[in-house]
């Protein structure tokens, strides 16, 4: 049932930009079953399945949950599928072009970007060798995470086997990491765990032997490095043939970024055409790091065993940032603006969670449930004031109260 204005969500804490931040346990959120997960390669994980599930797959032809009978559904699972049959709707009235055709056209026009960046780089003049520099970082940050999120979500196309080629190019070939990997601890622990502590907690992200300068403003400079050497330290965990694959994607990526900088930008040196690499995998990196950060962490955390239902969970534990040009076309509208969405629907393409989203927000603001938001400067002030406690220490458990 909705949050009324005599049942607020209530910490055993303190509230930080209005969200909360508290302590010690959940009651009266009933005793959900377990169910177990394995991981690619066999590794199996305990985790809660109840309420956690990513969100129903909207896409033209999609019918709205089915299961148990309605009178069966507690009022929390009747307000997601209300709200997923007004998403539906509006899928449903969308064009290829609104529900795929505007994000592959930004992949499409980044590819065709690529030429012009390797070029501008034979230039000896600062401005044009900026250009490039510049042009073939957002190509790099465009397809590597807009086209590699968008592809773990299969929301490029409605075919599944397109779906795996998809993946397999964006983020094998040109992010050198696994697939497998990369899906599953996306789509299966992040998504289907939104904000539960040891599970989909965003506590990947922590270095808590960093302290917040180093992590906040250096160390995202060695996000290209560390990213093929995390992959290959997961291929352990994946089959051989996968991790064959892997192996050949990444090499081949990266050697063809080295040798387009050497035979077509002109580098004269190995080591000048690695520290360009370096700098344009890196160009976005630090608002890639924040991005992951700002997002879910300082936001209500739970525990397995005691949590919120689905629409509760994803409306108290994520976080939109305001809409900013550079940042929507290289990230993506669900990674930015619309992270409240797509983690409600996670199948739907970033236009298509962009135009879902007033309907959203108004609907979780009619029912009285959280919808977060907050400026890029005001996160990171605050990450920068309450570093320790938020990336250091553990993360506080919520208590809700009221909600049956």
């Amino acid at each position: 049932m909705p949050l009324e204005d005599g049942d607020p969500v209530r910490p055993r804490g303190r509230q930080v930009n209005g969200e909360v931040s508290g302590t010690p346990r959940l009651r009266g959120m009933g005793d959900p079953s377990l169910r177990s997960t394995t991981a690619p390669g066999g590794s199996r994980t305990d985790v809660m399945a109840e309420g956690c599930e990513p969100g129903p797959a909207l896409d033209d032809g999609d019918v709205i949950p089915g299961g148990a009978p309605q009178q069966a559904w507690e009022p929390e699972e009747a307000l997601m599928t209300e709200l997923s049959e007004l998403v539906q709707k509006v899928v449903k009235s969308s064009s290829w072009w609104e529900r795929h055709g505007v994000d592959i056209s930004i992949l499409a026009c980044s590819f065709l970007l690529l030429p012009a960046g390797f070029l501008c780089l034979r230039s000896a003049q600062a401005i044009p060798f900026l250009a490039g520099v510049l042009t073939l970082g957002v190509v790099h940050h465009t397809l590597t995470v807009k086209g590699s999120h968008l592809a773990s979500h299969n929301a490029l196309t409605k075919s599944k086997s397109w779906g795996k080629v998809w993946a397999i190019f964006f983020i094998e070939l040109c992010s050198a990491f696994t697939v497998e990997q990369a899906t599953y601890n996306h789509v299966k622990i992040h998504h289907g765990y939104t904000n539960i502590i040891g599970l989909g907690d965003s506590s990947t992200w922590k270095l808590p032997f960093l302290n917040r300068y180093v992590y906040m403003f250096i160390a995202p400079l060695a996000v290209p490095i560390l990213t093929p050497l995390v992959a290959l330290d997961l291929l352990r965990n994946v089959e051989w043939k996968a991790a064959l694959r892997t192996l050949c994607c990444m090499f081949l990526g990266l050697y063809c970024h080295y040798w387009l900088l050497l035979h077509v930008s002109g580098f004269q040196s190995p080591w000048s055409a690695l520290l360009c690499m370096l700098l344009t995998r890196s160009l976005l990196a630090h608002p890639y790091i924040h991005v992951n950060i700002f997002q879910h962490i300082g936001l209500p955390m739970f525990t397995a065993e005691r949590k919120p239902k689905r629409i509760h969970l994803m409306s108290l534990g994520v976080l939109n940032l305001p809409r900013n040009a550079l940042l929507d076309w290289s990230f993506g509208h669900s990674l930015i603006s619309c992270h409240v969405e797509h983690h409600l629907f996670p199948s739907l393409s970033d236009n298509m969670c962009l135009k879902i989203k007033p309907i959203v927000s108004q609907y979780l603001k009619q029912k009285k449930l959280p919808y977060n938001e907050d400026t890029y400067s005001s996160r990171l002030w605050l990450f920068l004031q309450r570093y320790e406690e938020l990336m250091v220490h553990a993360p506080p458990i919520t208590e809700l109260v009221g909600i049956q």
